[in-house]
């Protein structure tokens, strides 16, 4: 673990409010934690350098941050129950499929006193001298446990598995089915030399979590898919019931149902003594099971095919560190990004969070949308480049050194849960990520990219979003922040309080909520500047239990860190389907104008400005302005038009009465762009009949809205890099400028264009 690291209970708060601080340390010395107004983010020596405002804060210490560690894997517990600990013969049954190409030991479930071995009955899997089998450990009251072993077994293939102890006989047996046929089912049996001992507990866990293990964290946890464990209080044979249809035969004590309240964390049991139990760290359920058919594609409509949760040995959705600092913030705190910096001795961490504007009571005519949707699914993000490139690996270092930067990357710490742009171990995709534990690309300083003489700062999300912030410091202009959490729950109210919204870099996941939300903003007259590229991208929802955790299904289509399971691209938590917008019926250009187009590497180009950006109506943008070339320079990869594109489509939602007023050109060679998926149709055609190399552009376009508003939007990821060139006195911020003080400006326009 880092020696000092931190999360905030939130990411934004409001003035009155208090935010908690959850703080880990390993040093001897006191922590010291100190309240900072952020105004720039980027390490860059070349550019306006890390500023921070020290303010006045009352910083309540709750408890002395003690070394903690991330509880990492996901299982079950249900409570201990009568019906279990009294178990003398019984019947343990359930359907199984171990993850990973390779499979990993783990935890199936357990039985009994999970916490000592000697009184509990443990189905694993376990390492063979070949590869993997299915193991069962046996306590017997005081003596070591028994174990029975099947053959080898292959990773991603259903099982049914039975486990059964006759007491009367000391007889163990375990069996092993495979489903697909393709195997001969295997059946071995132990006798024992005492009789079982369960003590007085009856719990039961599932894919693990056992307690126990010198850090104090969960143990054995399982990678894999489970279903419809059951237990019955005789021995019976496996020909004697259907896993899948057990019935109510007068033996069965328990029968967990996974199909059953997916959305939830509660784990049903629809046997006759209700034992119900509940998840702990969020393992992914609206999964295909043994049963899935390929008949159904939704969860909802066909549960008893999605009857299994796939349990991950990594998976995590709150550290469950105890607070240790807290801050009321006091009223009349303005509006903006602030952060908790901690020391101790040569050790520290900075947590960002967001103080945004009391409810109903804007403080200021723009509002700063900051995408923490976005920050979250990307929290953790260990680059590919990390693990497979020593020598950029060693640069990344070498920069932040030089720097002074941030000096962590995930990649050395997947301990601490990695992002939605990796996998877990056994090779799935992870779908669910949280604010709930330290997020090292969610801080001051921190680099993604290194190689400045080619992507110069290197920066992405929140401290690429901060050259936004120094601009509008440096020009003066009055802001307030919003963050998406305030978007989803709020909505058109929240928004309609302002005469201009901004977002910044890369606004890339939104809520059904947030989508409706921005487009009722633009079509009641509200200004809209969408200060990015990639945005509007993939549909997310929010855990309607636990608050910070998003899910995303990376269902068909799109530039994909990973591919969502077929059967599997509709989310747990609300039952929608997921993936792009741009396949739910809402492509970005429906709101935005562009829509996502092409990607590079972290270098950017520049807009050449076109001649329809002489009409009257978008010719004040330029005022002041003679160049004919925008943004050819650039904190983010030297140039304003670069790494993720957008463009206009009307038949995707442009506005007819659109105007490209700027496209950009000649990306750079050593890029290989790509078309978006979604984009092409064979390898020489494209679903708009241009070639390949025409659709790789950005398009800066603007359009008037119902109601007098307007929309003005960058299509390009690395615009807001551009701002602060030459101490903030560039094109790009005359345009900027320009187009913030005419949207300021109450004058409505022209609608019916």
């Amino acid at each position: 673990m880092l020696p000092v690291a931190g999360y905030a209970e939130k990411l934004s708060v409001r003035p009155g409010e208090t935010i908690r601080f959850h703080v880990a340390s390993d040093r001897q010395e006191p922590v010291e934690a100190e309240v900072v107004r952020v105004v720039c983010a980027d390490a860059n020596p070349a550019g306006p350098g890390i500023r921070l405002e020290p303010i006045v804060a009352d910083i309540a210490e709750l408890a002395k941050p003690q070394p903690q560690r991330v509880p990492l894997g996901s299982y079950v517990v249900v409570p201990s129950a009568a019906a279990i600990a009294e178990l003398a013969s019984f019947t343990i049954a359930a359907t199984v499929w171990i993850g990973g190409a390779n499979g990993e030991p783990g935890c199936i479930l357990a039985v009994g006193d999970v916490a000592r071995a000697s009184h509990r009955i443990t189905l694993s899997v376990a390492a063979s001298a070949k590869g993997i089998c299915f193991s069962a450990s046996i306590g017997q009251g005081a003596a070591m446990p028994a174990e029975v072993s099947t053959g080898d077994v292959e990773p991603e293939r259903w099982y049914t598995l039975v486990l059964t102890h006759d007491a009367a006989a000391h007889s163990v047996n375990l069996s092993c089915v495979p489903l697909d046929g393709m195997a001969a089912p295997m059946a071995v049996k132990t006798q024992l030399s005492g009789s079982l001992a369960l003590g007085d507990k009856g719990e039961v866990r599932f894919g693990g979590g056992l307690p126990g293990g010198t850090t104090g964290t969960p143990t054995g946890c399982f990678s894999g898919r489970i279903e419809r464990p059951m237990i019955f209080n005789a021995a019976l044979r496996p020909q004697d019931f259907d896993t899948a249809n057990p019935g109510q035969p007068s033996s069965l004590v328990a029968a967990w149902d996974f199909s059953r309240e997916i959305e939830t964390t509660r784990i049903v049991d629809v046997g006759p003594n209700g034992l119900h139990g509940r998840l702990v760290n969020q393992a992914t359920r609206a999964v295909t099971g043994s049963k899935w058919d390929g008949s159904e594609m939704s969860w909802r409509h066909a549960p008893q095919q999605y009857g299994a949760i796939h349990f991950h040995a990594d998976d995590i959705d709150d550290c469950r560190w105890p607070a240790t600092h807290e801050w009321t913030v006091p009223t009349g705190t303005r509006s903006g990004v602030y952060a908790l910096l901690l020391s101790a001795g040569d050790a520290g961490d900075n947590i960002p969070f967001f103080v945004v504007p009391p409810k109903g009571k804007p403080a200021a005519k723009i509002a700063l949308l900051v995408s923490t949707f976005t920050y979250t699914v990307y929290g953790n993000h260990a680059r590919p480049e990390w693990f497979n490139d020593e020598a950029w690996k060693a640069a990344w270092k070498q920069q932040s050194k030089d720097w002074s930067a941030y000096p962590h990357n995930p990649g050395d710490h997947v301990d601490l849960g990695l992002s939605t742009y990796n996998f877990h171990s056994d090779g799935s995709g992870i779908a669910y990520a949280s604010w709930h534990r330290p997020m090292l690309n969610l801080r001051i300083g921190y680099i993604t990219y290194p190689y400045p003489e080619i992507r110069n700062s290197g920066l992405r999300h929140f401290p690429a979003d901060s050259h936004l912030t120094a601009w509008l410091e440096a020009k003066g202009h009055a802001y307030d922040v919003i963050t998406d959490w305030e978007l989803h729950h709020e909505g058109y109210d929240l928004l309609k309080q302002y005469q201009v919204v901004m977002t910044g870099s890369h606004p890339e996941y939104h809520t059904r909520e947030m989508i409706d939300a921005l487009t009722q903003y633009r079509d009641h007259g509200g200004r809209f500047m969408y200060m990015g590229g990639n945005g509007f991208y993939w549909k997310i929802a929010l855990s309607p239990e636990k608050p910070g955790l998003v899910e995303i299904r990376r269902a068909e289509g799109g530039i994909r860190a990973w591919a969502a399971e077929v059967g599997e691209y509709y989310n747990a938590f609300d039952g929608e389907y997921g993936g792009m917008w741009r396949r739910n019926g809402r492509p970005p250009q429906k709101l935005a104008g562009v829509g996502f187009t092409a990607q590079g590497n972290f270098t950017g180009s520049y807009y050449r400005v076109l001649p329809e950006a002489k009409d009257a109506r978008v010719s004040w943008m330029f005022d002041g302005i003679a160049d004919e070339l925008i943004g050819d320079f650039g904190l983010s990869g030297h140039g304003a038009a670069g790494f993720e594109l957008d463009r206009t489509d009307k038949k995707l939602g442009t506005p007819r009465h659109a105007i490209v007023v700027a496209r950009s050109e000649k990306h750079p060679p050593d890029a290989p762009w790509v078309l978006v998926p979604e984009e092409q149709l064979t390898h020489i055609t494209t679903v708009t009949g241009q070639s390949h190399k025409q659709l790789i552009h950005a398009d800066m376009t603007f359009f008037e809205t119902p109601g007098g508003g307007a929309v003005f939007s960058t299509g390009s990821i690395t615009f807001c890099g551009s701002l602060p060139v030459n101490g903030f006195e560039n094109n790009v911020s005359i345009l900027v400028t320009n187009v913030l003080t005419r949207f300021l400006d109450s004058t409505p326009f022209a609608t019916g264009v």
